[in-house]
């Protein structure tokens, strides 16, 4: 894994930039940097070896008149190198990308298996290509320039090329759906490259576009054939993520989707289990059990180290935009220990997308709105918890997904946005906006459910969160779920199949494909979250919370002051958008 950074401007810059801003991104890559420069573009790497660990393997790497900077790994790249042969100087995958680029061109994209995000400067035809994986594993910003664009993995360099004004839309958005959403970021001009997206830039300008579709459907298939399918994929996909030349590990909860991996993987993998301090959350212990059915090495992490001050702190600095995702706190916790022992590691993001995990997956979304929970919801408190239960239950369709997914339900947005966003429609804006374009009223409504969650949720707050909480630590982590064949076969499978319709039970397909190699019992257990209990360590911080909620009011963020009834995820996203605000806009905190 790696810091990838530059920029292509017809105009002149300071050479030695490209240092500076490749430096920010050491973390990505500790272990070498590379910089390459022409009269127009300049590139910057900096790289966590994980395979080739040679020098003949470092970056910018250039053939002919293409130069490549890559973050990723391209886990077929072995096939790929005997189908693009050529004087190979080095055994890793990231030349295989830029030969394989130079046979295809952007085709090249759909051969690839695994998570990346790179770039290629041609300085014959004096073009820019961007790209990134299928679902947004690995980041890429970009910012168009008045005469060129510039790039990096992480928004921190885009800044040094000068502070634009802050998107208020996007913070918007951020108390909506808990992160800021793609394309957007806090910054005016600056954006996310979406996921299965490609970028050209010429000069002159520059266009975007999709390369590769995820089709939900509905086959026929027998369930003997099913079986055989699925065993197949799960086995590919882990397997062809478990190459590298380092020692390998897994993030192993007490769930299905970590528990599934490890069944698969070799028995030299070691597992690391994140401790909980509520005994209702902690799953260390059921993840010895599995470990010792398997003969895996295990080692559990302690959560309790980082006061909440520090740690809001702390994840402002890591994700460099506000995320509401107080689990993000746990994972850099997980990576910050796991990354003294080994550099790569496997974890179990996607599994609720394609096996449909979540409460909003059944019973959540099916049932009919209630009418006695719309009338509960209009009598309580609007920014309470049990206002918030009610409201869900009384809505339909999209809103109550949003009401399900988001930060605050809709009739919460509409007493907390404060008086800087001009009210919860401003504009005429659709604070749903995100999830509507991918809301397809020609699916079934849990297919349409999964549909909106890959392409939403998943990149924007899952990957997002191990991506950032990992790399802090110069600690790669791969999801070997997303496996774009594995993906493809679960998206056709219809809904029934995967959620037990008595019981309302998730992810039947991978349970019934795993149970056998488990110790007996172990999926009985209830799904337990990997957030922190944020509201239990408020009350540690109380002056903490008061001075942010008065913050937030007196500069018209929040509408109302009563902000004592919230959820831990609410509360943290508060926490983390007054601090944010406080390091990024001058004058904040006054009317």
């Amino acid at each position: 894994m790696c810091g990838i950074v530059g920029w292509v401007s017809v105009g002149e810059k300071d050479p030695t930039m490209i240092e500076k801003l490749a430096s920010m991104l050491r973390h990505r890559g500790p272990d070498s940097s590379g910089f390459w420069r022409s009269g127009q573009a300049h590139l910057g790497h900096t790289r966590l070896s994980i395979i080739d660990l040679t020098p003949a393997a470092d970056q910018p790497m250039q053939i002919g008149s293409q130069v490549l900077v890559y973050n990723g790994e391209v886990y077929n790249f072995r096939d790929l190198r005997r189908e693009f042969p050529g004087d190979y100087v080095s055994h890793g995958d990231s030349e295989v990308v830029l030969r394989a680029y130079r046979a295809l061109g952007e085709t090249a994209l759909t051969r690839f298996e695994g998570m990346f995000a790179f770039a290629i400067w041609d300085e014959a035809t004096q073009e820019l290509f961007l790209a990134r994986d299928r679902f947004g594993i690995k980041p890429l910003y970009y910012r168009p320039l008045g005469d060129g664009i510039a790039f990096a993995s992480e928004v921190a360099p885009l800044l040094e090329l000068g502070r634009p004004d802050l998107d208020w839309s996007a913070l918007r958005d951020f108390l909506v759906y808990g992160y800021v959403p793609t394309p957007k970021t806090p910054w005016k001009g600056i954006f996310k490259l979406p996921a299965a997206h490609y970028l050209r830039w010429r000069a002159g300008g520059f266009s975007i576009q999709r390369y590769w579709n995820l089709e939900p459907g509905s086959r026929t298939i027998s369930d003997e054939r099913l079986r055989g399918e699925l065993d197949e994929r799960l086995r590919h996909a882990i397997e062809a993520s478990a190459v590298a030349d380092v020692p390998l590990g897994l993030f192993l909860s007490g769930g299905t989707d970590s528990a599934a991996i490890a069944c698969f993987s070799s028995p030299s993998i070691r597992a690391f289990t994140l401790h909980q301090p509520e005994r209702h959350r902690d799953e260390s212990d059921h993840a010895a059990a599995l470990c010792r059915h398997l003969g895996l090495e295990h080692q559990v992490v302690s959560s309790s180290t980082v006061d909440l001050p520090t740690a809001v702190d702390t994840m402002v600095s890591v994700f460099g935009e506000p995320f509401g995702d107080s689990a993000g706190l746990a994972a850099w916790l997980l990576a910050r220990a796991v990354s003294r022992e080994v550099k790569v590691v496997l974890t179990g993001e996607g599994g609720d997308e394609l096996f449909y995990g979540y409460r909003w997956h059944g019973r959540a979304m099916t049932c009919p709105p209630s009418r006695l929970a719309g009338i509960g919801a209009r009598l309580l408190p609007r920014l309470t918890r049990p206002a918030r239960s009610n409201e869900r239950r009384s809505l339909e369709g999209l809103e109550r997904y949003a009401a399900f997914v988001g930060l605050f339900s809709p009739a919460q947005l509409g007493t907390l946005l404060g008086p800087v966003f001009g009210g919860p429609r401003a504009g005429g804006d659709d604070l749903f906006w995100h999830l509507r374009r991918f809301w397809r009223e020609d699916l079934p409504l849990q297919q349409r459910v999964q549909f909106v969650d890959f392409h939403t949720y998943l990149p924007d707050d899952l990957l997002t969160k191990v991506d950032r909480a990992s790399m802090a630590w110069s600690l790669e982590v791969r999801p070997p779920l997303l496996d774009h064949r594995l993906v493809e076969l679960a998206v056709t499978v219809e809904a029934a199949m995967h959620r037990d319709p008595l019981e309302d039970r998730s992810k039947r397909l991978l349970r019934r494909q795993i149970e056998q190699r488990l110790p007996a019992g172990y999926l009985d257990r209830p799904k337990s979250g990997f957030n922190l209990g944020i509201r239990r360590r408020v009350r540690r911080h109380r002056g903490l919370w008061k001075e942010a909620r008065e913050r937030l009011y007196d500069s018209g963020v929040v509408g109302t002051r009563r902000l004592l009834d919230l959820t831990n995820d609410q509360i943290w996203a508060l926490l983390v958008l007054d601090r944010w605000l406080v390091v990024n806009a001058p004058g904040y905190g006054h009317r």
